[in-house]
């Protein structure tokens, strides 16, 4: 853990993380390119060049337009960056999506990159920050148990850390909106299948070509329900346009349309499990 304390400005916490990366001398990123990981893909390329491999894991549940952002984030910050296929939909204790569904996607992940990891002598980093130690997320054993490190945590970033440091190198993530996988859209106790995580995907694009773009559409019902949230202020347009969303949330597959009351919200399927939303899920 760095010896930086709460009051530090963005630079000297900056400095920390630049310490703890150079610390390893090869470093493979799990790398979604949402604001964590960014980060921690974008310094770890400053310093130890192409010793830092940045690698997104492809499979259903990554939104096309979260891949493409991956891609030309990394290409316009010189980050070397590949990408690996991963098998969490063909993992029967994934596809069940029981509330410990982010363990076995994670472990899907780590599987296919502890190979990579051994062949080059590298360390497997994560974008967990020391927010995230306090939220339900299964996949924090998976990494523990296969001994991945967490260079944000070790350098005591926050969430508001992560936003503050990657404004201070420029970085176009630093208000990026978290964007977690598209199965966190599917409730618990669902299957998680390809078919319905496409008609989730079509659904969110279509809604933002309506312009709504903080949007979640949430599957239920075997994804026969489309539970859609958006801001509150968004309302009145919701009204406004109510034919075309429901005809574009039909349109994609759904069979049945709904907005929730409660205006959207961060992590909102964790009340099927008893517990809070958390910032920064989906």
């Amino acid at each position: 853990m760095s010896d930086a304390t709460p009051q530090d400005g963005p630079a000297a916490r900056l400095e920390a993380l630049r310490t703890r990366l150079r610390a390893e001398p090869r470093l493979l990123v799990a790398y979604s390119g949402g604001a964590d990981s960014a980060l921690v893909a974008a310094v770890a390329a400053e310093e130890l060049g192409p010793a830092a491999v940045a690698v997104t894991a492809v499979s259903a549940s990554l939104p096309a337009r979260e891949r493409r952002a991956a891609r030309d984030f990394a290409r316009r910050h010189g980050i070397t960056h590949v990408e690996v296929a991963t098998d969490e939909l063909d993992r029967p204790e994934y596809v069940a999506n029981s509330g410990d569904r982010c363990f076995h996607c994670k472990s899907a992940l780590l599987d296919a990159l502890v190979p990579l990891a051994e062949l080059s002598g590298a360390a497997i980093a994560l974008g967990t920050n020391l927010d995230d130690l306090g939220d339900h997320r299964p996949g924090q054993r998976a990494a523990a148990l296969r001994g991945a490190v967490a260079p944000l945590v070790d350098a005591g970033l926050t969430k508001p850390d992560v936003r503050a440091v990657s404004a201070l190198l420029g970085l176009e993530t630093a208000d990026k909106p978290a964007a977690a996988c598209l199965s966190s859209r599917v409730a618990y106790g669902d299957p998680v299948t390809e078919q319905v995580l496409a008609r989730i995907e079509a659904a969110e694009e279509a809604l933002r070509a309506l312009g709504f773009a903080s949007c979640r559409v949430r599957a239920h019902a075997d994804g026969t329900v489309a539970r859609l949230e958006v801001p509150e202020a968004e309302y009145p347009r919701v009204t406004t346009l109510r034919a075309e969303i429901d005809a574009a949330v039909r349109g994609a597959g759904f069979a049945f349309c709904a907005v929730d009351l409660q205006a959207f919200r961060s992590g909102r399927m964790n009340v099927l499990l008893g517990l809070p939303a958390v910032a920064g899920s989906s």
